[in-house]
């Protein structure tokens, strides 16, 4: 698919889960049964989980290179500004708004559940943090960002005893 990419493995495993997340989703909305209920939020809550370790860690990454890099949080999170290939940008960015899609869609498409409110379905709502957190990742390790700048910069107040700052 994309050989020779860098992070080539994040963007195979985020499609990967992103059609486990889906057909799950889908077969738990249509099926509406104990079983598939039950996978449909084991599987939404993994995702959550993977997201979440994916987010942090990504997170992590960019603040370490946010010494050196100019890093934005549009650049990091949804591969902007051309710190991707365009090829992966467009199947992480792809991925990530498959995972909003499904998820509300099949939230939606059962609200209630035996007559009580709330839906196991819901659960699914969690499931695009994880192509957030893939996407962070990536772009924290992978990604192409400007060099920061320190001379003469805005950004970094010089520090003195006319700054204030102790």
């Amino acid at each position: 698919m994309m050989e020779g990419v860098p992070g080539s493995l994040l963007v195979r495993i985020n499609v990967a889960l992103t059609v486990i997340f889906v057909a799950a989703s889908v077969c738990a909305a249509v099926a509406f049964s104990s079983p598939w209920k039950t996978i449909g939020v084991v599987v939404s809550l993994g995702c959550f989980t993977i997201g979440i370790v994916a987010f942090l860690w990504g997170y992590w990454t960019a603040v370490q290179r946010s010494r050196t890099d100019n890093i934005s949080v549009a650049a990091l999170y949804f591969l902007v500004d051309k710190c991707a290939p365009s090829s992966v940008a467009r199947v992480m960015n792809c991925a990530l708004g498959v995972q909003v899609v499904g998820a509300v869609a099949t939230a939606v498409s059962r609200s209630t559940t035996d007559g009580r409110a709330g839906s196991t379905l819901a659960f699914g709502i969690l499931a695009p943090m994880m192509g957030l957190g893939l996407n962070g990742l990536w772009g924290a390790l992978y990604g192409t960002f400007a060099p920061r700048r320190f001379e003469d910069s805005s950004e970094v107040p010089h520090q003195g005893p006319e700054s204030g700052q102790d």
